[in-house]
């Protein structure tokens, strides 16, 4: 997997090279649609498999994702996290418990029944002290598990009801990014 992340860290910093020698303006309006279109994609493709396992490579793809936040004119001094919240962004591995976190509701509503009771299960009751829709793990011989997708049923279990108690996948997209911001 770290082969993995050497690889997307390439590839997104050579398209980071291409934006900024032709890119002429350092404006906030240029520079991030093309970071998000075209960076963030080989930065996060296939993320929700191969989640990156180790430290090391969880900073590479972070440090590639800083490049494009210093580019912008008057961020350029200002700390990685301010200039992401200044930019409405969420670190790579915030928007990969993002995705997690909709998979999982998705599953909840029904999307993954067949693959999904693989992964976890629902708990049975609802006397729970955040939400009503907690889900139990699926127990594994080995425990790397905590690296992959069943990582999401700890977070899950935190979220409070009113993230979770949502009939659409809109909604409960608003409602994650509040309850991801409030995290620093």
């Amino acid at each position: 997997m770290s082969h993995q992340s050497v690889l997307a860290a390439q590839k997104a910093n050579h398209i980071l090279g291409c934006i900024n020698g032709s890119m002429a303006s350092r404006l906030r309006e240029g520079i991030l649609p093309l970071c998000s279109a075209l960076v963030r994609p080989h930065l996060e493709s296939c993320v929700q498999l191969w989640s990156p396992q180790h430290k090391e490579d969880m900073e590479l793809l972070e440090w590639v994702q800083r490049r494009p936040t210093k580019m912008i004119r008057g961020l350029e001094h200002v700390s990685y996290e301010d200039r992401l919240r200044e930019l409405g962004l969420f670190s790579l591995e915030k928007r990969t418990l993002w995705g997690h976190l909709i998979t999982a509701f998705q599953y909840q509503k029904g999307a993954y029944r067949k693959d999904g009771d693989n992964l976890f299960s629902k708990a049975c009751c609802d006397r729970t002290k955040n939400n009503g829709f907690k889900l139990r793990e699926v127990r594994f011989k080995v425990d790397i598990r905590q690296k992959f997708f069943t990582m999401v049923v700890k977070h899950w279990n935190g979220m409070p009801r009113e993230v979770v108690e949502v009939p659409s996948l809109e909604t409960f997209k608003v409602r994650l990014d509040g309850a991801l911001s409030n995290l620093v």
